[in-house]
């Protein structure tokens, strides 16, 4: 074959030595007519198109060859004579290449325009839209004149980019130079001719399969009907046919035949469509047809030796009422054999053990010879004739115990295993003798769960057939050759198909068993760099590889061999090429020297984490981090794993932070558990964090960091609840026998991960629910004496964290929730009655809830504080019994009460309906609440309750509000005093924005017209201030016909009155919350008969008041009546259409924005306000 002189194993991915081969083969391939310019010929594969110079193939980029010479040439030629006769424009020449269908020169023509900086509008136009390069079904007219195949002139060859004459039309003209414009066009072309191949396949392959065995069914019943071919028999022939006359040189034929089949690829396998490996070629089949070559896809290895003519009977041709019968006798044969079998396997064991004692006896008694010390003796070769290699099942397998080992292949009984000295004749022979392999054991004591789950991230792969290959190493010579034999016939047909990974198994034994370092060396070199840009599946297939020849090799050749190779590809250009890296330093953790555990590859680690770019990457670094925290045992090295957590941390990627909290964080903190730092060094150390950040965020805290750090204490809860549990007085009394009751699915939150389970934790799920009883019954009936690890919780990590809430900021929701979720997390996993005894009453004692309090602040400051939400949120919501409901809404009141009533700050009850509010399960609860408060005797009371219904309408269900919360704020604006109805404004309007019901509509829209027209509230300044406030909040985003019958008119009735307000100061209260309502509401669609009836006469009322108290707003709202005034005459001759947006009109894109962006400018001079404007003028 053509390729057989290659040496498969020097390969590489290297550009530079790309492109040297591409120009030494652009070399060879001229002829030495190359400087001559022969006649043009109609066919591209003349010996006159031959003879063109190989420049002008290269533009062609692996198209149709049916324009591969030609287009330039013409092109060239046509333009070479019209510019020697007159000057023709670019776009004349542009527009007859596109007409010609010259595609590709087109494309050459405009890159060259680009560079040169004169763009071409023809091109750019036609290059940027796809539909120009959808597959065409007819022939066009330059094309027929050329003899081009139907398709159009971008259609495809498939073998073209297989002829060795043509490899180097990848490349431009100019060299390794490729244009954005190139490289779009044959993506795009790529991309839809696969989704046709993936369709296609889909529905071949299960056409295939059911035909295939009807067709079986035929032919054994009538072996001499010849049925027609079928259309897949057609594709895989034609495949095997194009196949045979590339590799023996034939290429006009090849491409004659390519031709006239264009609908297959013919550089592709599966384009056939057949779910079955690539069969031999036909020369293979050719020398085998006589000998039934079986399929590699029904071949299997069987130490069964049952002929056909030993079952009972021809169950194929039975009546079907024999069938289950005869297949029953059948098993029964085939399990009495398999006994059989193994008796005479053993009997051979037995014999071969003897054999190998008595040889060794014979060794010891015969001198070695005097020029090699080293190698084993020779007895005579004539006592012990060559014998056929053998397979002896001597492998080292990586799947584990517990698969069951398939049945090693056997020599058939009548055969006599001859006794093996004569292998020492071999210069090799030593590496028979290679003892056991021993690894260096941590001094750990991590469970075997977790260590199993630990190392579960780890992706490796030994499931498919090629998995199980790669995990088998052959133990000496004998096998190797036998895997060659299993490999190669993989490998032939597959690695000119970018099939690369068939060759790991033979890489790996190779390396695995040749002598020279050097060599070694090269292979493992060859194994990283196999696959310029290897996928998931192919970085897991060499991590199989990797560590199958670690666990045959031992820790020193592992340090030595495959660690350099590690190190090399550390800044690779290609992520996955560092993201193997990245994998491989986890992988090969547990087969490494400890001190090269925790000093090399955790300094490799290190430098990728804080140096690589690709997100990916760091990923991986922090799993195989957390693998190497797994098996570290050096206590010198903890500083360094707590910086490496703050490091990931602190990570930008979503993802890596992720990783830090499933993987990293469990594993480390199971050392510090071991080293006894859990709750001396590390849970106190990221306190002490929080605390400095709150120290120094006293004008602005920050917030990352703080979600950073308390999400690495909620990661270690797990961890310090398993450290509870296992050092408690009661672990003596652990009996795992009998029936241990399961533990509830609802006891513990869900792990992120499996290494924060803590039945993985503590060892299996049996030793946690015992535990689990022992615990609930200690704390309830036995009490904490002596139990240092949970009095350490009780007494110094509570106290610490809720003097850390009581001095976070109430009004950070962030700060709220996180530390919310963290306490309701903390709860859970310690259980109920630990929260009820320890975590309550602490909470209980700081705020002091009594009677006697109620009209004092002293020592009442901290129901002010982030305290009172997180205590509600985080703690009392744990547990949903009914106990625990009616604990949380007394809670609730009491607050509500005691703040309303002092007259104290109301931010930290608002932060509890918040949270509260922000899941749909409490807002039952929260409307009892609000109940006691809407009938409390306390106006105080009445008003706090008013002003909490609108923080938690949002999400709520319409019904709920119309059922519940509208007759509650009816009933609040009965009441005599003022202050209470003013306070059930916001609400309503966030009912008018929320609700869409048009019965509950109309009764909140007339309680508002009640507030505006009843002669009673018209001298309520408070009142007025507050519906303009909420007009201007709700109205931008309420239903439009509020806006415009209620809203806009009674905004200008606002306006208009304020005119004639003699009281200064209510006068620019109200023109001032006037404005912001009008700035708000200017971004809304507003009919014309509204701009000129209510909008732009509240304008210039508005504008009035302004002129004589605000300067700086009049001139804003003078340019805004402007506008508005060119608005409603350009509507009138109707050259503006759709929404009317003031703010558009004055700045243009991003209206809204800059707009309200300018009015927070208004502590600016009055001049320089104008010119805000002037962009219009």
């Amino acid at each position: 074959m053509a390729a057989g002189n290659v040496n498969p194993f020097n390969l590489s991915d290297s550009e530079d030595e790309a492109d040297q081969r591409a120009e030494d083969g652009v070399h060879i391939e001229k002829s030495p007519s190359v400087g001559t310019q022969g006649p043009s010929s109609n066919n591209p594969f003349s010996p006159q198109a031959d003879a063109e110079p190989p420049a002008l193939l290269v533009s062609s980029t692996r198209t149709s060859p049916s324009v591969e010479g030609i287009s330039v040439s013409v092109a060239a030629a046509a333009m070479t004579v019209a510019l020697a006769e007159t000057r023709v424009s670019v776009d004349v020449i542009a527009a007859q290449l596109i007409r010609d269908h010259y595609i590709l020169t087109a494309l050459e023509f405009h890159t060259e325009l680009l560079e040169s900086g004169r763009e071409l509008p023809r091109l750019r136009d036609y290059f940027s839209n796809p539909g120009n390069f959808e597959r065409q079904t007819g022939t066009p007219p330059a094309c027929k004149e050329q003899g081009l195949g139907p398709g159009g002139p971008l259609n495809r060859a498939g073998s073209i980019s297989t002829l060795d004459s043509l490899d180097f039309a990848r490349y431009s003209d100019d060299g390794n130079r490729e244009s954005d414009e190139r490289v779009a066009v044959l993506e795009f072309e790529l991309r839809k001719a696969k989704e046709t191949i993936q369709a296609l396949r889909t529905n071949l392959t299960q056409a295939a399969e059911s035909d295939t065995q009807e067709r079986n069914k035929n032919y054994s019943s009538h072996p001499e009907t010849q049925e027609p071919i079928r259309p897949l028999e057609k594709r895989a022939l034609n495949f095997l046919v194009n196949e045979y006359l590339l590799k023996n040189e034939y290429k006009l034929s090849a491409i004659t035949f390519s031709d006239e089949n264009d609908d297959q690829d013919f550089e592709l396998w599966d384009d056939v469509g057949l779910n079955i490996p690539k069969p031999p070629d036909l020369l293979q089949i050719y020398r085998n047809c006589g000998s039934a070559l079986p399929s590699p896809r029904n071949t299997v290895d069987v130490a069964v030796g049952v002929e056909s003519g030993e079952l009972t009977g021809n169950y194929i041709t039975q009546k079907s009422d024999l069938l289950q019968q005869q297949q029953t006798e059948v098993v029964e044969e085939l399990e009495y054999q398999i006994s059989l079998l193994n008796e005479e396997k053993q009997s051979l064991a037995d014999y071969i053990k003897k054999l190998q004692s008595e040889i060794q006896s014979l060794r010891r008694t015969v001198s070695p010879p005097p020029h090699d010390q080293g190698s084993q003796p020779n007895p005579p070769s004539s006592s012990n004739p060559p014998q056929p290699l053998l397979d002896n099942g001597q492998y080292l397998d990586i799947r584990g115990a517990s698969e069951p080992d398939k049945p090693p292949l056997r020599a058939p009984p009548t055969q006599t295993i001859s006794n093996p000295t004569h292998t020492s004749s071999q210069p090799h022979a030593k590496l028979k003798s290679r003892g056991t392999v021993v690894f260096d054991q941590p001094n750990r004591k991590l469970s075997p769960a977790f260590q199993q789950a630990l190392l579960s991230f780890c992706k490796m792969s030994a499931d498919s057939r090629l998995g199980a290959e790669v995990s088998r190493i052959a133990d000496n010579e004998e096998s190797v050759m036998l895997m060659l034999g299993r490999c190669l016939p993989h490998i032939v047909p597959n690695v000119l198909l970018a099939k690369r990974e068939e060759l790991i198994p033979l890489i790996l034994c190779t390396a695995c068993l040749h002598p020279e370092p050097k060599e070694r060396d090269q292979l493992l070199h060859i194994l990283f760099n196999l696959i310029k840009r290897p996928d998931d599946e192919q970085r897991q297939m060499i991590l199989t590889g990797c560590v199958a020849f670690a666990r045959h090799v031992g820790p020193t050749r592992v340090e030595a061999e495959l660690l350099p190779q590690c190190w090399e590809q550390i800044n690779h250009k290609y992520p996955e090429r560092r993201l193997l890296v990245a994998e491989a330093c986890g992988a090969l953790a547990p087969y490494l020297p400890k001190e090269i555990r925790s000093s090399l590859v955790l300094s490799m680690l290190q430098q990728m984490l804080a140096e690589d770019k690709a997100d990916m990457v760091r990923e991986a670094v922090v799993k195989s981090l957390a693998i190497i925290m797994g098996y570290i045992d050096d206590p010198d090295k903890y500083s360094q794993g707590f910086e490496l957590m703050l490091l990931s941390l602190g990570d930008p990627s979503e993802r890596v932070v992720s990783a830090i909290h499933q993987v990293f964080i469990p594993a480390f903190a199971a050392w510090t558990t071991e080293l006894g730092n859990l709750q001396t060094t590390l849970i106190p150390s990221l306190l002490a964090r929080i605390e400095k950040l709150l120290k120094q965020g006293e004008h602005g805290l920050d917030e990352h960091k703080l979600h950073m750090f308390l999400s690495a204490l909620q990661s270690l809860i797990p961890p310090l609840f398993s450290v509870v549990i296992q050092n408690a007085p009661f672990t003596h009394r652990v009996n795992l026998q009998g029936d241990i009751p399961p533990i509830e699915v609802t006891r513990f939150p869900r792990p992120a991960s499996p290494l924060q389970d803590i039945a993985t934790i503590v060892g299996s799920r049996e030793t946690l629910s015992a535990l689990l009883i022992l615990y609930d019954y200690q704390l309830e009936h036995e009490g904490t004496t002596g139990w240092d690890s949970l009095l350490w919780v009780v007494n110094q990590l509570l106290p610490q964290l809720i003097d850390i809430v009581g001095r976070i900021n109430v009004a950070s929701t962030t700060c709220v929730h996180e530390f919310s979720r963290f306490f309701w997390r903390l709860c859970r996993t310690f259980g109920k009655i630990f929260t009820n005894t320890k975590v309550k009453p602490q909470f209980q004692e700081i705020l002091r809830l009594s009677e006697e309090n109620v009209d004092a602040l002293t020592g009442n400051g901290i129901l002010t504080k982030a305290t009172v939400p997180i205590y509600a949120t985080g703690v009392l919501t744990c547990y949903n019994q009914d106990e625990d409901r009616k604990l949380l809404v007394g809670f609730l009141e009491d607050v509500m009460t005691t703040l309303s009533l002092s007259h104290a700050p109301l931010d930290s009850l608002k932060a509890s309906f918040v949270e509260l509010g922000a899941n749909p399960v409490y807002h039952e609860l929260l409307l009892t609440v609000l109940w006691y408060g809407v009938v409390h005797t306390s106006a105080l009371v009445r008003c706090t309750a008013a002003r909490m219904f609108e923080l938690i309408l949002r999400g709520m269900s319409e019904a709920l509000i119309d059922r519940r919360v509208a007759p509650a704020l009816i009933t609040l604006c009965s009441g005599p005093e003022f202050s209470v109805r003013i306070s059930t404004i916001p609400a309503f309007g966030t009912i008018m924005e929320t609700v869409t019901q048009k019965e509950l509509l109309e009764r909140v829209k007339m309680q508002l017209a009640s507030f505006l027209e009843d002669p009673q509230y018209q001298d309520q300044h408070s009142l007025h201030m507050e519906i303009i406030r909420t007009f201007g909040r709700v109205g931008p985003n309420a239903e439009p016909r509020f806006r415009d019958e209620f809203v806009l008119p009674h905004l200008h009735k606002l306006a208009l009155g304020n005119n004639v307000q003699a009281t200064e100061s209510k006068r620019i209260d109200i023109a001032t919350q006037l404005f912001e309502a009008y700035s708000a509401l200017s971004c809304c669609f507003i009919s014309e008969e509204l701009m000129v009836n209510h909008f732009l006469p509240g304008l210039r009322c508005l504008r009035t008041d302004m002129e004589q108290l605000s300067p700086e707003h009049e001139v804003i709202l003078s340019s805004m009546i402007k506008e508005g005034e060119m608005k409603v005459e350009n509507r009138g001759i109707g050259q503006a259409e759709g929404s009317v947006s003031i703010a558009a009109s004055l700045v243009g894109e991003d209206a809204k924005t800059k707009f309200l962006s300018k009015m927070g400018q208004l502590t600016t001079s009055g001049a320089m306000l104008a010119n805000v404007f002037q962009r219009k003028k």
